[in-house]
């Protein structure tokens, strides 16, 4: 791959960028002033656009420099876990899986979704959780090998996402022994008077209750909202409200909270996808994920 600009150049800028001017970067790069300053001048001249601007006795970035920052804060933090990276794939024959878990996924589900690549026994999973558009970001730029998601990925023309179906589970709404006969006593009516945890309107699941309530004509006592999944099941455990669920993982939710299901949510259903990168090459764990249908 051919490039316009050294990668030198841009390391200079970015060391000026993060000390805030020319000096400071040249005592951090034991460097003249002059030639730090000539180095990101040949910069500017090969991109074709001034990065810095005067500001009073200092420098700041321009329109140009912000974009050419947030690209080089990127590389150059790829570049200071290399070493470690490098150890790591060295000192343990690991097989890493960077999986994104979208916040309003249930966790229990989650679990079960990656049942088929816990069995590789030189397995390393790392976890990150967060919203959606956040972790298809990071999958975008390869920090991710697979993002698990309550919906598919949003069209985008500049990224290249494929959403491989799961599965799928209906919903169940669950208490505690303290909520449970008022919760059933003329179910689901019964949502009207008791109270209610739900997920919160930044999930996917959230239009299919609003919707199930409002065909029922019920005007649910919320006393609860979340984004994720975990906390609304813990919330709900502790007694602070009915809450829905995924009854494709109900027996691990008696088996983890003290719960009783009060029961179906009917016609809503949740879904499970798994997001990726379009590439010829997939990751062998991403591969075993995808084959076994739910």
């Amino acid at each position: 791959m051919s490039t316009s600009f050294n990668y030198k150049h841009l390391y200079y800028f970015w060391v000026v960028a993060k000390e805030g001017g020319i000096s400071r970067a040249a005592e951090k790069l034991d460097m003249a002033v002059q030639t730090v300053s000539a180095q990101v001048r040949e910069l500017e001249r090969s991109l074709g656009y001034a990065l810095l601007k005067p500001a009073g006795r200092g420098l700041v970035l321009t329109e140009a420099g912000l974009a050419a920052m947030q690209q080089a804060d990127l590389i150059f933090q790829l570049g200071e876990n290399l070493p470690a990276l490098v150890r790591d794939a060295v000192s343990a024959p690991a097989v890493r899986l960077a999986v994104g878990i979208c916040d309003g996924l249930p966790k229990l589900v989650v679990h079960r979704l990656l049942l088929p690549a816990m069995a590789e026994p030189n397995l390393r999973l790392v976890c990150h959780e967060g919203e959606l558009d956040d972790l298809l970001g990071d999958l975008a730029l390869h920090r991710l090998d697979v993002v698990l998601a309550d919906r598919p990925a949003p069209a985008n023309p500049n990224i290249k996402l494929y959403s491989h179906a799961m599965g799928s589970s209906t919903i169940g709404w669950y208490a505690t022994s303290a909520l449970l006969k008022a919760a059933t006593q003329d179910f689901p009516q019964s949502l009207g008077h008791v109270p209610v945890l739900l997920p919160s309107a930044e999930t996917a699941m959230r239009d299919r209750l609003d919707h199930w309530f409002e065909q029922r004509g019920i005007r649910p006592r919320i006393v609860g909202e979340f984004d994720d999944g975990a906390l609304l099941n813990t919330f709900g455990a502790s007694g602070m409200g009915v809450f829905p669920s995924a009854e494709w993982a109900h027996d691990d939710l008696l088996a983890h909270y003290a719960v009783q299901r009060v029961g179906p949510c009917a016609g809503v259903t949740e879904h499970f996808f798994a997001i990726g990168t379009e590439k010829k090459v997939q990751h062998p764990l991403v591969q075993k994920l995808l084959q076994p249908a739910l």
